[in-house]
């Protein structure tokens, strides 16, 4: 996510890191996930990264037995303004420990890194819950671009919940909260604050071998406090967004 002077943070699939079933095996401890997708609007945290223009993006995740994890993210991004990088690559690992049947705790570290723009660069702690369909998360940063420079401190906070509809329809709710420590967003007026909020739901079905996804997303920014820090008003309005990825 561009804020400000562009600081940028994982697109909501980051927020599952943790290892799943379907992974490649190597040998009976370490397994492969590889995922690649296509989406109309690359969309973290409710803003766009790419001027609402499609995107490409990978991922690819090694696993241990254990629950530990290693693993690489990309996507194509366009944050206007003569800006020389046009790619994000998230650095991520953690431990993913299932505590009972349907109860996950999943605890990593995430550093998002900018080809050519390493003043974008910054790096996340994070640790989600997951019971019986609903998760709890949260984002930690200490290093965080703004107009304040670096070290300014950032909170991502956000509950969901994950289920099954009819005709094998995922549905997959998220409801979030940005907060940083200093004012961020100003008004027509002038007036300020230091948070936004932002919320998704997203459709997900499986059919021809893909994992096709329709979501609608949005944020509680005015266009003046929109571009007030992202330098354009229509980066953080309502949306749709249509993707569709490949699982390995």
């Amino acid at each position: 996510m561009k804020h400000a002077t562009l600081a940028a943070v994982c697109a909501f699939g980051c927020a599952t890191l943790a290892p799943v079933a379907f992974a490649l095996p190597i040998n009976d401890d370490f397994a492969v996930d590889i995922d690649l997708a296509a989406v109309s609007d690359y969309r973290s945290r409710g803003i766009s990264q790419t001027q609402g223009d499609p995107a490409l993006q990978a991922d690819i995740m090694l696993s241990h037995a254990s629950g530990l994890y290693l693993g690489a993210w990309t996507s194509n991004v366009d944050f206007g303004f003569a800006s020389k990088t046009r790619q994000e690559v998230d650095y991520y690992g953690g431990w993913a420990w299932q505590m009972a049947e349907q109860v996950n705790l999943d605890l990593g570290y995430i550093k998002y890194s900018y080809p050519k723009e390493s003043q974008y660069n910054l790096s996340e702690l994070y640790a989600i819950l997951a019971v019986q369909g609903f998760k709890l998360a949260a984002y930690y940063s200490t290093d965080s671009s703004t107009q304040y420079g670096k070290d300014q401190d950032s909170l991502y906070t956000w509950v969901g919940y994950q289920t099954e509809l009819p005709l094998q329809v995922g549905l997959e709710l998220r409801y979030g909260r940005v907060d940083f420590k200093d004012p961020s967003y100003w008004s027509q007026s002038g007036q300020s604050r230091d948070s936004y909020r932002e919320w998704e739901a997203r459709f997900t079905r499986d059919f021809l071998g893909l994992t096709w996804r329709l979501s609608y997303l949005d944020t509680n920014l005015s266009q003046a406090e929109c571009a007030s820090s992202y330098g354009f008003d229509d980066v953080c309005s309502a949306t749709v967004v249509a993707g569709v990825s490949k699982h390995f």
